[in-house]
This record gives structure tokens, C-alpha cells and sequence, in this order.
């Protein structure tokens, strides 16, 4: 269901660049602001196709592709609590890094993205996007 890529090496030494940047937040932290219906956003940052395969409740698709052009769109308050999230983590530190570049003050990577929240016995919810 989830596609495992293969990352190069110089992507992966892109993403420990900014990782240090960047606030990364548990699956469970994640679980619990969802259960306790803390007021935040949730993005999927991974692509359309990728969304349609399931994704965590209540995540707005975003894709890496747009997130930056259609951001504010969704969210125009730059000091809204944002988690990002996608497959594996990467891409999600890449969109956290930008959004803060952009003026958000309170992004978080989801870390190990939806493999670890999977992997961890989290559900999935299955929704269409345009």
C-alpha cells in the first residue's frame, strides 16, 4: 500500500541539514493532540495518489508539489500550530524548513511520517480529493 523509495544521498543529506531547524513531533504526541481534539492542522504533503491510499484523520492534502503556493489559502494565520506529514518523514522536514522560511512560527514534522504511525497500530481513514 505504501510505497518504501529508495532515497539518494544527497536528498537524505538535504533533509539532515535541516532537520536541526526543524521541530519534529511523535506519532504518539500526534495521536494524543487528535484524541484530545487539541485546534491544529494537519497537511499531507505527499501526493495526490499517494493521499487516495489512506491518510491520518482530518489531514488536508497539501502536496510537497503546492504546499508552498496554497498554504496560506488554507491557513492564513501564520501563528497556527501546523504537523506535517508524509511517507517516511522526509519530505515533511523539507515542507516544516519552508513553511518556517515562510513565516510560520509553529510547524512540526511528523517523524518517521505515516510509516512510523502505521507501524505504530494507528488507523488510516480513506478519503477522495478532486
Amino acid at each position: 500500500m505504501i510505497n518504501h523509495k529508495q532515497h539518494t544521498s544527497a536528498f537524505i543529506k538535504l533533509v539532515d541539514e535541516i532537520r536541526p531547524q526543524i521541530k519534529e513531533l511523535t506519532v504518539a504526541d500526534l495521536n494524543k493532540k487528535i484524541n484530545s481534539q487539541h485546534s491544529f492542522y494537519l497537511i499531507d504533503v505527499r501526493e495526490r495518489e499517494e493521499f487516495q491510499q489512506g491518510s491520518i484523520l482530518h489531514a488536508i492534502p497539501l502536496s510537497k508539489g503546492i504546499i508552498e503556493r496554497d498554504i496560506e489559502k488554507y491557513i492564513p494565520d501564520f501563528g497556527a500550530e501546523i504537523v506535517v506529514y508524509c511517507s517516511g518523514g522526509f519530505r515533511s522536514c523539507l515542507a516544516a524548513d519552508n513553511l518556517q522560511k515562510m513565516g510560520y512560527h509553529q510547524v512540526a514534522s511528523l517523524q518517521g511520517g505515516l510509516r512510523a504511525w502505521l507501524e505504530a497500530g494507528y488507523p488510516l481513514t480513506y478519503q477522495m480529493t478532486k
